[in-house]
């Protein structure tokens, strides 16, 4: 957040009066707002401003939703955690799926409530800013630095997205306990956002997939351990001894 405590929110579709429409709601509720009106420009004002969370076009000239967000997600450090809010008309459960492994954060279909709009906005805001100043975590070989948002595994830096982000730091706060998916839905997403159960089982992949990337060092790959243990029916936890 900016020193104003107004955050801004990048707003990117290439339909006028929606843009116009967004624009009217957000300033009303206290945001600043930036327009784009396809992906390339999403993309520099992105790096260029920083915005505290943008609300993303699927279809967009140029550059796609879809893209702009994988994008982001393997941009800079500046602009890889930035919360994204997909908005399109393609409502089928595959798209969702889709748009959520594409890197963000939550999906809202067209034509969207704008109160619903609204409060998704502000738990995604409220997510994103880490509870802690000043706390290091650490479990088996990793390091998570709250207040600095960096995660470390072994001799490398781990690059997750917000909500992975959220995901860990909670595993990280409670290691070895099992969270079903309802129970990591209401403490990751909030109780005033209505998300399906399996968004929680892509952002799971996600996490597991950043956490288990192959080290590289004396010229040889090393396999970490899956510290991200699936207990049928059950849910998940953080726990290295059941995996080794």
């Amino acid at each position: 957040m900016r020193d104003n405590d107004q955050p801004l929110v990048l707003v990117v579709d290439d339909e006028v009066d929606l843009v116009t429409l967004l624009t009217y709601n957000l300033e009303r509720e206290g945001y600043r707002v930036l327009a784009a009106y396809d992906g390339e420009e999403a993309l520099l004002l992105a790096s260029e401003q920083r915005p505290d969370l943008v609300l993303l076009d699927w279809m967009l000239p140029h550059v796609s939703g879809l893209d702009v967000c994988r994008q982001l997600r393997r941009g800079s450090r500046k602009i890889h955690d930035i919360p994204v809010i997909m908005l399109t008309a393609r409502g089928e459960e595959g798209d969702r799926i889709r748009g959520l492994n594409s890197g963000a954060d939550d999906y809202v279909a067209k034509p969207f409530s704008t109160p619903e709009l609204m409060a998704r906005i502000k738990a995604v805001l409220r997510r994103a800013l880490p509870p802690h100043a000043d706390e290091i975590l650490m479990y088996s070989d990793l390091i998570m630095d709250l207040s600095a948002h960096k995660v470390r595994r072994g001799n490398r830096d781990v690059h997750l997205g917000p909500t992975e982000f959220r995901l860990l730091r909670h595993f990280m706060q409670h290691p070895g306990r099992v969270f079903s998916r309802e129970q990591l839905l209401d403490i990751v997403w909030g109780h005033d956002v209505y998300v399906e159960l399996r968004t929680v089982d892509v952002h799971i992949r996600r996490l597991r997939k950043a956490l288990n990337e192959h080290v590289v060092g004396d010229s040889k790959l090393v396999e970490p351990v899956d510290l991200i243990r699936t207990i049928r029916s059950a849910g998940y936890a953080l726990d290295r001894e059941a995996q080794a």
